[in-house]
């Protein structure tokens, strides 16, 4: 996967408003300088939901990015979003959910996703980066840093830690912009919107996909 860059177009500094992804509640100011706007890889033009009824994560870190691809005409386009990581994840109760609009013959149809479903064996990932759109959730951190620098996201202490998650490798964010760290995180009645995630590790036990005519099986309503 390659960074990509959109030439040609002079961008200016600006913000975007959004809470952590699969993580917070306080609202961030994310800058971008010129000429640092790319996106983190080539995503698929539709978005994503994912409900939880927890999420408990180690090593939380968060900054700002752009992440583009095309659309499902074919046109280029871009999207900010909060790209979120952890060193490890634990998720209980996991629903997924994207629909394909209009298909021939057949209409709207959703892709629905659920794992985790018992307390004793939840989602489990390791190495995890979110990039989200929206969040919605009721959230606790242990030990945050709010306001360091993006470049020194996987700094602790003044030293680098190799162990737990900084820059997602194939993203391109501001390194002197605004980012965030917590020790441990913990979000309860999850409801997000991420237009992709990444994982070196990702394990769903009781793995149930399922496709569905309409928009009925979405994991939530707006």
């Amino acid at each position: 996967m390659k960074s990509q860059v959109r030439g040609g177009t002079r961008w200016k500094r600006f913000a975007v408003v959004m809470v952590p992804s699969v993580a917070a509640t306080a609202a961030i100011g994310v800058g971008l300088a010129q000429g640092a706007l790319a996106a983190s890889f080539s995503i698929s033009g539709q978005e994503f939901k994912v409900k939880a009824d927890s999420l408990v994560g180690k090593d939380f870190v968060q900054y700002g990015s752009v992440d583009g691809g095309k659309d499902l005409e074919g046109k280029d386009f871009a999207e900010p979003v909060a790209v979120s990581g952890f060193s490890e994840a634990w998720i209980t109760n996991m629903c997924q959910s994207v629909v394909t609009p209009k298909v021939p013959f057949i209409g709207d149809v959703t892709l629905r996703l659920e794992a985790g479903t018992e307390a004793k064996k939840p989602v489990y990932a390791k190495g995890i980066y979110l990039d989200v759109s929206e969040l919605k959730a009721d959230a606790e951190f242990q030990n945050i840093d709010i306001g360091v620098a993006a470049g020194k996201l996987n700094e602790f202490g003044g030293k680098v830690d190799e162990s737990k998650p900084g820059i997602q490798p194939n993203t391109k964010a501001n390194p002197f912009g605004f980012g965030q760290r917590a020790k441990d995180a913990t979000l309860n009645n999850v409801r997000q919107k991420a237009w992709a995630t990444t994982a070196a590790t990702f394990k769903l036990p009781n793995l149930d996909l399922s496709l569905h005519r309409g928009t009925s099986a979405e994991c939530y309503k707006d």
